[in-house]
Formats: structure tokens, C-alpha cells, sequence
């Protein structure tokens, strides 16, 4: 797997905001994630703001792909698990349907 960060604010706990809330399904799923705590300011977040064009964390950098908001991020990670799930349940001496 290709490294994985998530842009996060500087809140010390996971419980508080949402960047925690994505912080602990990384934990939950065993994904490590390098974080990079960014400024409270959003216009000191230029990092962020090159990867994603906006300001807003969290922003979670998975296989390439830059993902904003944390629902959508929770809902991609599920997604990728029932893909990994859908492909190791396939029978490779059986036919895939199209």
C-alpha cells in the first residue's frame, strides 16, 4: 500500500471533531495514516489547499487520491473494504458476470 496521510486540525483528541472521527476508523480498520496537523487559520493551510483547491480538513491523501470531508472519506474507506471483499470471495475457476 502506498503511504497514506490525513490532514488534520490540531484538536489533541480523536472524540472532538471530525478529523478524529476519521483518525479512529483509520485505527479501527488497522490503516496507518502519517498525519499532518495543520494551522487552525484556514489561510495558512496552503498545503491543503494545493492538494484539494479549498481549505477544509480533514483531507485524508489514500492511493493517490485526495479525499475531503469526513463522511465521504468513512464512506470510501467501507467502499474499498466491500471491493476487497467482493474480490477475494470471487472463485477464480468461476466465469465473472458482466
Amino acid at each position: 500500500m502506498t503511504e497514506v496521510v490525513l490532514h488534520r486540525c490540531k484538536t489533541p483528541t480523536n472524540r472532538l471533531c471530525a478529523c478524529g472521527r476519521v483518525a479512529r476508523e483509520l485505527s479501527r480498520r488497522g490503516i496507518q495514516a502519517s498525519e499532518r496537523r495543520v494551522p487552525w487559520r484556514r489561510g495558512d493551510r496552503e498545503e491543503v489547499e494545493a492538494i484539494t483547491g479549498q481549505t477544509v480538513v480533514p483531507v485524508l491523501v489514500l492511493d493517490g487520491e485526495a479525499i475531503c470531508d469526513s463522511r465521504r472519506i468513512l464512506e470510501h474507506l467501507e467502499w474499498r473494504d466491500d471491493e476487497r471483499q467482493r474480490a477475494s470471495s470471487v472463485d477464480p475457476g468461476e466465469p465473472r458476470r458482466q
